[in-house]
């Protein structure tokens, strides 16, 4: 009898644990914290809790860091100061438009530093949809639940008649005002990093569900009880109640980068919804963001490194604009400072994201890209050339042109309903000008490049060889979409003929990319290891690589296929040796290099992300195959610290969403995606036309990484590719994995990838 009652409870509490876990959805994996253990001299992906709507227009995060420190929130902090409103995309180009509110108990106090209360991650709860904390110095518990444009708070004060909500407007302007009558605080804030017209300012409303008993402005440090306007340098408000302990007071916040009747607009993006019931809407929209991508597996710790990058890739570009009384989209323009009609997004650095995160949209996010597009429109009616770093106007950073791909991309997998034909116009612009003001923007050394062929190392533009490898590629994306926009021959012939330009940076002796001198020769003394000088972020061996479009035209540079695949092995086979003499001291993406037991490969940055797929092209696919897995297994997890270098506006993240379906876009440009290693056991892509995309990968697990063989739908398949169009049908792909390599697969020459070479010979 007692067998069998402890057999009974057993199977009760298997049915319970069965209950549980079919109750787990999908934003349930993503844990906002990764990556967010990082300082100045190590990444593990400088991001913080983004607590958002996919493509949100604002963020909030805890705030850990000092008014103004890029580095907001980290996880090894022990005290938050506030709860900020936030659209920075990287610590490294901070933010603007943001503002913070607090609750506190006790004395009044304004500072963040004395505001600041000791905190816990045990009792720390964050999702994209949700945040929970206790604020152990005031005995408040603060959640935050957002929309595209507003939030709300939900705070459960403790029994004292001294509770109170800070509202910091922050330093370099601002302005706030109490309104008693209406529990209401309004405001805003032109706190910014550059980037912005001299009239930008973000409005805020902030609405509590509580009448004040206590209220004070604050300017420039001094607190000024009963008064209920500041416009300074630095204001805030503090407003206060008494409270019952467990009693709950709510703020609805919203703000808008046009006006305070527009955040008022905003604000109703709430409606009169319960806190809860917009926390659910809110899960609502990510389970079916996240659904896209239907992942079928057992390992739990995979589950969660998926959906967390899954997460980071559909954080950015941000939107940034609005809907007005009547409806229409208007957006403020952070070009020119008009209110104008139409899309606009920001917070993105191509230079980063063109490699992967667009090549991402374009297949599973298809009809967000398209806004997208008709935002760099008007980004170019607003500005005069497209971004290359947006944060929120052109920013000074990185190199290259590399709109031109994201443009390009995506007309080329058949986006369609925005206008083309002023896009074109604006790639053929940007490749023959650079921006008066934002060097980074258009191209630098743009007269160099199309008279020599390359940008000289010696004419005092920095990483002179980088810059010209990008606009090399640039230039394919350019002839590319000119071809499929039917423009003539005598038009784009020029972009085919620079498309070739990598091969001038070619030095036969080292098989090397290497900077040349305006007189032909090449730099000279030279070290492969030495970071930054004529690369960026990186070295010859990180950039020799960066031949996008035309992989074949590498190899045969290199003297064939055998040569070229010595030299990529090499790259895993030198040690983690660097020169950094260029920085003057060892900057956090090398650390990242030396730390990580690859050799000389760097995935923490963005210039190598793709070289272990070109295995692909040269005969040896298993190569590929074991690699990724390698970056994928030991790089990448869930945690704090699961990054191996900065994030970068889902960059890295996609890397590893396309990765872990088995391929990945080298090319963008191309209609094909590159196999690697599926590392589920199965993958369902919904497709937005409807289709799906099946992705079975038989005895998978950690040792049987190869690809034995390979069906699609049912046919045996060799090619070391997929195409755009092929997948957009819908199929089935059935891999079989082994622990051994196959190395008789994809390695014929029709089962190479394209390469322009090949199309050239064509």
């Amino acid at each position: 009898m007692k067998k069998l009652f402890i057999l009974a409870i057993a199977f009760c509490s298997s049915l319970f644990t069965m209950k549980a876990a079919d109750k787990t959805e999908l934003v349930d994996y993503v844990n906002p914290l990764v990556g967010s253990q990082s300082k100045i001299s190590l990444s593990t992906g400088n991001t913080y809790p983004a607590i958002a709507m996919p493509w949100g227009m604002n963020f909030w995060m805890p705030q850990t860091g000092k008014m103004g420190d890029g580095w907001a929130y980290t996880y090894d902090a022990d005290k938050i100061r506030g709860f900020k409103q936030t659209h920075q995309p990287s610590p490294w180009i901070n933010d603007y438009g943001q503002f913070a509110i607090m609750p506190i108990t006790g004395k009044v106090v304004f500072d963040q530093d004395k505001r600041a209360s000791w905190f816990s991650h045990k009792a720390e709860v964050a999702k994209p949809n949700y945040y929970r904390v206790y604020l152990a110095d005031h005995d408040v518990v603060t959640e935050i639940t957002p929309t595209e444009r507003a939030a709300m708070f939900r705070f459960t004060f403790p029994e004292t008649d001294k509770s109170y909500v800070i509202v910091d407007a922050f330093d370099r302007g601002s302005y706030i005002k109490i309104i008693p009558e209406e529990n209401k605080i309004i405001g805003y804030t032109t706190r910014n990093s550059g980037g912005v017209p001299e009239n930008f300012k973000n409005y805020f409303v902030v609405v509590f569900d509580k009448p004040f008993t206590y209220k004070a402005t604050v300017g420039d440090s001094e607190i000024r009880k009963g008064e209920t306007e500041a416009q300074e340098n630095h204001t805030g408000a503090i407003i206060g109640f008494s409270t019952r302990r467990g009693e709950v007071v709510h703020a609805r916040v919203a703000s808008s980068f046009i006006s305070p009747e527009q955040a008022e607009l905003n604000l109703k993006e709430l409606g009169g919804r319960s806190f809860d019931e917009i926390a659910d809407a809110g899960r609502k929209t990510w389970n079916e963001v996240l659904g896209r991508i239907r992942v079928n597996d057992d390992n739990v710790d995979k589950l969660r490194t998926f959906y967390s990058c899954l997460y980071r890739s559909v954080l950015f570009p941000r939107s940034f604009y609005e809907v007005d009384a009547n409806g229409n989209i208007v957006h403020y323009s952070p070009y020119n400072g008009e209110v104008l009609p139409g899309y606009m997004f920001t917070d993105t650095g191509f230079w980063d994201t063109f490699r992967c995160l667009f090549p991402f949209l374009n297949l599973v996010y298809p009809s967000m890209n398209v806004k997208m597009q008709e935002g760099l429109v008007n980004t170019y009616k607003e500005s005069g050339f497209l971004p290359e770093w947006a944060s929120p106007g052109h920013r000074g950073c990185m190199v290259g042109n590399n709109s031109a791909s994201v443009v390009a991309d995506a007309y080329l997998k058949g986006l369609r309903g925005y206008d083309i034909e002023t896009l074109w116009e604006a790639v053929v612009h940007g490749a023959n000008n650079v921006h008066p003001k934002v060097k980074s923007t258009g191209r630098l050394g743009y007269d160099y490049y199309n008279k020599l062929g390359y940008v000289p190392y010696d004419v005092k533009i920095n990483e002179s060889a980088a810059r010209t490898l990008e606009y090399a590629y640039d230039d394919w994306a350019i002839y590319k979409l000119g071809k499929a926009l039917g423009k003539p021959e005598s038009e784009i012939a020029v972009f085919a003929k620079h498309a070739m330009n990598y091969k001038n940076l070619f030095d036969k002796e080292t098989k090397l990319m290497r900077g040349r001198n305006e007189d032909g020769a090449f730099q000279s003394p030279f070290n492969p290891l030495k970071w930054g000088d004529a690369f960026t972020e990186g070295n010859s061996w990180h950039y020799t690589w960066s031949v996008f479009h035309d992989p074949q035209g590498l190899i045969d540079l290199m003297g064939g296929k055998s040569g070229f695949n010595a030299m990529m092995d090499s790259v895993f086979n030198v040690p983690p040796l660097f020169d950094d003499s260029y920085y003057g001291g060892v900057i956090h993406e090398i650390r990242e290099m030396q730390i990580m037991n690859m050799g000389n490969y760097a995935h923490g940055n963005q210039p190598i992300q793709h070289m272990i797929y070109m295995y692909n092209y040269s005969g040896e696919p298993w190569k590929a195959q074991y690699w990724v897995r390698e970056v994928m297994d030991k790089l990448y997890f869930a945690t704090p610290d699961g990054y191996c270098g900065d994030e970068d506006n889902g960059q890295t993240s996609a890397w590893y969403v396309f990765s872990a379906l088995g391929f990945y876009p080298v090319c963008p440009g191309t209609d094909q995606y590159i196999l690697g290693s599926p590392l589920f056991k199965s993958v369902t892509l919904n497709l937005e036309n409807g289709k799906k995309v099946v992705i079975n990968a038989n005895n998978n697990n950690a040792a049987n990484r190869y690809i034995s063989s390979m069906k699609v739908n049912g046919k045996n398949y060799t090619r070391n590719y997929l195409t755009h169009e092929d997948l957009l049908r819908g199929m089935t792909i059935n891999c079989t994995m082994s622990a051994t390599p196959n190395k008789v697969r994809g390695t014929e020459e029709k089962d190479a990838p394209y390469s322009f070479s090949n199309e050239i010979k064509k």
